[in-house]
């Protein structure tokens, strides 16, 4: 899902930088790309803990918790009254149970088990740029139309996603519609880089990062050059087709951005923050989110831990609440190859804001957030080959459709050969990454096809046309192994409509369009 380079909950990402100033004339680095100082909202209590607090949604019950959270040494730091959440931080051990107690609160818990104040800890990998050689002979590629067709971008050569899903036809009959605004909750997403900024909406960003809105401008970019998923992902779904650099899958939509992350160097993804990027991407009219994340500090919460089913509670709610305002959410499945539908595995790494345990999850009562929420659409993650990618969770029942992720074991047909998907990096960069990170926002951007063709269309009807024009590859007659060590690595359920490992199948821009 996203990125934070060695997690897999971001991406599985195999981040390589593309800097092609001076060989393709892209623009500098404007000033403004400067990276923001973190909030001083994260000093806080060496003990402090956010809490959210979910009540019953008339006035007199919430003002009346409120009261309580104040009375249980808390602070309210935010309350959504539309959706009955409130976001609390107290340093004391026992609010949550205290705040449980109180009438008219249907759940309560700690959205994380480190205090607010701690950091990560540091990425490891790094970014490798491309050679002066390397680069040359992409731009070549694509001036010649080795591998994309007259009129592509500079670097569209190496977009094999695209291809994959008719998304460099489907431009040219429809690139979609200025109306329908993609947001991506996220890292933060770099405005100013070239292939974004034509497209990009300021006024349906923010950063939700302390579970408060703020509208600052420019409080949505990333805090460091590298918090680069959040950029990479709104390249995928509307790149500008100007003659710069790559193309989105649907290169004439707006694309936002709400920033979720900590600005810590392991860039952590709390509760509170994601229900503030739900009610804001409802409240300022976006019609479709990309979120290519799991929720911090647990892979999967279990709704039998007060904590936890607070989690699911709080988040639950503010994504339901974007469905009935008109917001269809997408979200990625996850990198850890686990079948969704199974009875049980293991979760080694939670929770990944302290000290993490071996524990065994039951998915149908764990949940992976928000992938496994209701009316949610779940992507699951393809290679080149248009096959399930070695690291893709799945399960039949829980995927809806499938979309182009990357995967290393298998090369692309581009100049380079490279299986990650290219797009935009902080600061006028190129870059690849693979994980159902990229594969969700192919599927937002093809969804955000849809919406241009279909204005009116609900989010569930929008779901429904999103499934009904993917094409399903059916599951594999041989047994899956996706890293060819001779070992089974998945067992695919269905048959060819519907599946475990591409739900509905793979989704189709052309299609769409059509």
């Amino acid at each position: 899902m996203a990125r934070r380079r060695s997690l897999p909950r971001l991406g599985l990402a195999v981040p390589i930088a593309l800097s092609l100033t001076a060989s393709l004339g892209f623009l500098p680095a404007p000033a403004s790309a400067t990276p923001r100082t973190p909030s001083a909202t994260q000093a806080e209590d060496a003990n402090t803990l956010a809490y959210v607090v979910n009540t019953k949604t008339d006035r007199r019950t919430v003002a009346a918790v409120q009261r309580a959270v104040t009375a249980a040494g808390g602070t309210v730091v935010v309350t959504y009254d539309e959706i009955g959440v409130i976001v609390a931080h107290s340093a004391n051990p026992d609010f949550g149970r205290q705040l449980r107690a109180v009438r008219g609160v249907e759940s309560a818990g700690a959205t994380r088990t480190a205090p607010l104040s701690a950091a990560g800890t540091t990425d490891d990998g790094g970014v490798r740029p491309l050679s002066e050689a390397e680069a040359a002979r992409i731009a070549e590629a694509a001036r010649t139309g080795e591998a994309a067709g007259d009129g592509a971008e500079p670097l569209e050569a190496e977009q094999w996603a695209l291809r994959a899903i008719g998304a460099d036809k489907a431009a040219k009959t429809d690139p979609g519609s200025r109306d329908v605004t993609v947001a991506v909750i996220d890292t933060g997403v770099d405005d100013t880089h070239p292939d974004l900024a034509a497209n990009f909406s300021p006024s349906q960003s923010a950063s939700c990062a302390s579970g408060k809105a703020d509208t600052t401008y420019g409080s949505w970019r990333p805090v460091d050059p590298d918090y680069f998923h959040g950029t990479h992902v709104a390249g995928t779904i509307a790149a500008a087709r100007n003659g710069i650099g790559v193309a989105g899958v649907a290169p004439g939509v707006r694309v936002s951005g709400i920033t979720v992350s900590q600005p810590t160097p392991r860039q952590l993804i709390y509760a509170e923050s994601v229900v503030c990027a739900f009610v804001f991407a409802a409240d300022h009219d976006v019609q479709i989110t990309n979120n290519s994340y799991y929720i911090d500090p647990w892979q999967y919460n279990c709704l039998d831990d007060p904590d936890q089913k607070a989690i699911v509670d709080a988040v639950d709610r503010a994504q339901r609440y974007a469905q009935r305002k008109g917001t269809l959410t997408v979200a990625g499945a996850g990198n850890a190859n686990h079948d969704l539908d199974s009875h049980a595995f293991t979760d080694p790494g939670s929770p990944d804001d302290s000290t993490p345990a071996s524990r065994t999850v039951d998915p149908h009562t764990c949940w992976d957030l928000p992938a496994q929420l209701p009316g949610v659409v779940t992507v699951s993650a393809t290679g080149a080959k248009n096959a399930k990618a070695y690291y893709s969770n799945y399960g039949l029942g829980v995927i809806d459709v499938a979309a182009p992720g990357g995967d290393r074991y298998v090369a692309s047909d581009t100049p380079s050969g490279h299986p990650g998907v290219l797009s935009t990096l902080p600061n006028n960069q190129y870059g690849y990454e693979q994980g159902t990170s990229m594969a969700t926002p192919h599927a937002a951007g093809v969804a955000a096809l849809l919406k241009s063709a279909h204005p009116d269309a609900t989010p569930a009807r929008l779901q429904a046309m999103l499934k009904a024009q993917a094409d399903n590859p059916g599951c594999p007659a041989a047994p899956y192994d996706g890293n060819g060590d001779g070992v089974v690595d998945a067992t695919c359920a269905g048959g060819k409509r519907v599946n475990g490992f591409y739900g509905f199948g793979v989704v189709n821009a052309l299609r769409a369009v059509e």
